[in-house]
């Protein structure tokens, strides 16, 4: 079974490729979805997380919002909190990863945000980053609610550089070209990594 990584910056339309991949039948392990769970309502996090930080809890489980303001712009608070919830993500990425290979499955995604950063790319066989231009990057981001300039310049701060992800990625995905070259990038991606790619990195492994 070949692991393909789905990553990218934000507003660079992760999501949408996400959605695109399960609409042609490829199944796909969402991190920010596990997260979403694990803080949630009776997840396996709050109690761990409401512990570390006093306040964020409420009747749905951990307040993102509130968590969110607590560790924004604190590197101390944020690896606190990354080093509760990154093994609880781990642990469900490799639940889905065993169904998986049960069922026979030929590729699967893992959807991590930040695959790169987190050294994750070591758990799979390939990479694929979506990129867009900068341009639209910024003005998807700033629609949304809540953000704004300085917001947006403190989180494209934690992230890797877009070309720095591009340069490492086995594959690139436009997402600023239109829906249907995207779609039809990814489609391509899924037949060549599936059946070339876990040979050439088992090769890599072996000469290194």
């Amino acid at each position: 079974m070949v692991v393909l990584g789905l990553t990218g910056s934000i507003g660079m339309g992760k999501s949408t490729a996400a959605a695109m991949l399960r609409r042609i039948g490829v199944a796909v392990h969402d991190a920010d979805a596990a997260v979403h769970h694990l803080l949630g309502r009776k997840g396996g996090a709050v109690a761990r997380v409401a512990a570390a930080f006093p306040g964020t809890a409420g009747p749905d489980g951990i307040d993102r919002a509130a968590l969110g303001r607590r560790v924004f712009g604190d590197a101390a608070a944020l690896r606190r909190l990354e080093g509760i919830l990154h093994p609880m993500v781990r642990a469900e990425t490799a639940r889905f990863l065993r169904g998986m290979a049960g069922r026979r499955a030929r590729l699967v995604v893992l959807d991590i945000p930040l695959l790169f950063e987190s050294g994750g790319e070591g758990r799979c066989d390939a990479v694929a980053v979506v990129s867009a231009p900068a341009f639209l990057q910024r003005a998807r981001v700033l629609a949304r609610p809540g953000m704004s300039e300085a917001r947006l310049a403190a989180i494209l701060a934690q992230q890797m550089p877009d070309r720095e992800k591009r340069r490492r990625a086995d594959f690139v995905v436009p997402t600023g070209l239109g829906r249907r070259l995207t779609l039809r990038r990814l489609a391509e991606i899924v037949r060549v990594a599936g059946t070339t790619t876990k040979r050439r990195h088992a090769r890599d492994r072996a000469r290194y």
